[in-house]
């Protein structure tokens, strides 16, 4: 096992992996931004390493920076953590090329899952049932035209090197393709530099599942279940549970064992999530995150299973330390993401907490690197705790959401805390009763630019 680790990230995910190190007697080494200096994950690490001004450009992205922070604290490896560089092939690379453990998958498998079109067609050649589509990027105009007449309209537009709804445009009919392409090649240029696209069928009212996964380098693979990540808005996720009320017993079963198996004949290395658009009891491949998830909580909490120290042991040449026979599935599981934000603007909300109380008892753990007197940097992304909640029972795991919300304090900032109690209190919600598009169509949030009012959006 290593002896000392560089934690390349910030936030509650540093503190989180810092905590997973501890446990194992792993000495920590965390970089940071002159922004985050007085960041929890710094106060507690054995050593920190200022890397570079608050723009992520300058640090948490700056390569250079970070293998010459692990040069002199003679690390053993480097765990990304989630965002920045944790998905980026050329990192993983150079970590590996200067002689240290890079804690995630192979450059390779970053790479090619990486690139949607090519984790596409490479998923469904190992047997992932996919959305029709186009083959490969679609290069020109009249190309997409052509792919998505065949296709039949409504079509997604979506960006090969996209995330988070960024370079992604719905078009309707013929009239609005040619707008919808120009517009999202030109999105995904901007946020990427990559403005290579492809085409897919739209489907109108799905559902997000994603199945966690894992393996190692002695030919194991498992899964551990699903999570249903449909309650989001802009394409990003609000707030999650496992398992998915969606889902029958039969589904469950299938898709887990499909995503393992896939796992299994890449040879991959590591943590990863599959996820599937789920519509009229048919799955979709959608994309692979090659990384731990933000959501990972609620399947360590409905499993028993330290995802974070589990990447170490794999990350270390080690087999896995259990077959998919010693998993079991206890009870059910909840995560909503609070950010620093307007709950009905979304506007960030940089600024100093004057109070912080998180909730607490049986079944509640909140991740957060927060304190009382902290102040929240404007340079980064606005999430700052996760609420997670387990119960017997769904019913049971919603009453115990419901106690913990009412517990919990942040003050001097705006947080998304309302919206989750918003969400709560909705009955879609409650029976378990909702898609991508609910939250948008339901809470009259900011939808989707490009998309249609339907019975649902009108009404709300």
């Amino acid at each position: 096992m290593f002896k000392k680790i560089l934690i390349a990230n910030r936030g509650e995910i540093a503190l989180r992996i810092h905590r997973a190190c501890k446990e194992r007697d792993i000495q920590t080494v965390v970089v940071h931004s002159k922004a985050d200096e007085n960041a929890m994950a710094v106060k507690l690490a054995d050593e920190s390493v200022c890397i570079g001004p608050a723009a992520s450009k300058d640090s948490y992205l700056n390569i250079p920076a970070i293998l010459t922070a692990a040069a002199i604290t003679n690390v053993d490896a480097i765990h990304p953590g989630i965002g920045f560089l944790s998905e980026n092939a050329e990192f993983a690379r150079m970590v590996e090329e200067h002689g240290f453990t890079f804690i995630g998958p192979s450059p390779k498998h970053i790479e090619q899952m990486g690139d949607k079109a090519v984790a596409k067609k490479t998923v469904k050649e190992l047997g992932l049932p996919v959305i029709e589509g186009s083959p490969d990027i679609v290069p020109t105009l009249e190309e997409g035209q052509k792919i998505s007449k065949e296709i039949g309209f409504p079509v997604l537009i979506k960006a090969v090197a996209g995330g988070g709804g960024k370079g992604m445009k719905i078009a309707y009919t013929a009239a609005e393709f040619d707008n919808a392409f120009k517009m999202a090649r030109a999105e995904a240029k901007a946020a990427f530099g990559n403005g290579d696209v492809y085409i897919e069928k739209y489907l109108g009212n799905p559902r997000h599942i994603e199945v966690q996964v894992i393996g190692d380098t002695h030919g194991n693979a498992i899964h551990l279940g699903e999570r249903d990540c449909s309650i989001q808005r802009s394409h990003q996720k609000v707030l999650e549970e496992a398992p998915s009320p969606a889902l029958s017993e039969k589904e469950r079963k299938y898709i887990g064992e499909l995503s393992a198996e896939v796992v299994r004949k890449m040879g991959y290395r590591g943590v990863g999530t599959i996820e599937y658009l789920y519509e009229d009891g048919k799955f979709y491949f959608l994309e692979m995150n090659t990384r731990l998830q933000v959501e990972h909580p609620i399947t360590e909490i409905i499993t028993g299973i330290d995802l974070v120290r589990e990447q170490l042991h794999v990350a270390a040449g080690n087999p896995l330390t259990f077959k998919q026979e010693d998993i079991t599935f206890k009870g059910w599981a909840f995560e909503c993401r609070v950010n620093a934000e307007h709950p009905e603007t979304f506007i960030p909300s940089p600024g100093k907490i004057t109070k912080f109380h998180p909730p607490g008892g049986l079944g509640v753990r909140v991740d957060s690197a927060i304190y009382e007197g902290y102040s929240i940097p404007p340079y980064y992304d606005s999430l700052i705790a996760k609420l997670i909640i387990r119960g017997a029972t769904r019913n049971e795991c919603l009453r115990r959401l419901n106690r913990a919300l009412s517990e919990f304090v942040v003050e001097g900032v705006n947080t998304t805390l309302p919206l989750h109690n918003r969400i709560l209190h909705e009955e879609e919600f409650r029976s378990g009763d909702y898609n991508i598009h609910w939250l948008e169509r339901k809470l009259g949030l900011k939808p989707d630019p490009n998309a249609k009012k339907d019975k649902d959006s009108e009404a709300a």
